[in-house]
């Protein structure tokens, strides 16, 4: 099916081959059709679904996700002002509608990231948060 991470995936291989100018085209093209930048340098891992083809989608170029996430429309995962790294984001991590991740933080495997939440600090692994800025609502009971 084409959606923007078919997009991605056909620009990130070009990229990774070297190829000069494609990957950008590509990545422009789904700009244009999906209105996300979902940038080919960025490292999304196998299984990574968009919701509704990513509409409103924006990632950092340095963004690095594990496999099988989920992410809904209108997120963002990008940097905060005066720091340089950007989040990485675990495996099977699911990051609702408006969500915004940023800053250096690490979100563990097996999150749920509420919708409009804002995270801001590192959330351990098998935990939900929500709200703004967001916060742990549940985390697991075997801890």
């Amino acid at each position: 099916m084409i959606n923007a991470y078919f997009f991605y995936k056909i620009s990130h291989k070009l990229y990774k081959w070297k190829v000069p100018v494609l990957p950008s085209i590509v990545k422009l093209f789904c700009f244009l059709l999906y209105n996300s930048s979902i940038p080919f340098q960025c490292q999304l891992g196998r299984g990574t679904r968009f919701a509704y083809g990513a509409i409103g989608v924006v990632l950092h170029k340095r963004t690095i996700m594990g496999t099988n996430c989920v992410i809904g429309t209108n997120v963002t995962v990008g940097g905060r002002s005066g720091h340089y790294e950007v989040p990485v984001i675990g495996n099977n991590t699911f990051i609702a509608t408006g969500a915004k991740v940023l800053g250096p933080i690490t979100i563990g495997d097996n999150v749920v990231i509420g919708a409009n939440a804002v995270v801001i600090k590192d959330i351990p692994n098998n935990c939900i948060v929500a709200g703004i800025p967001a916060k742990i609502i549940k985390k697991p009971d075997y801890e």
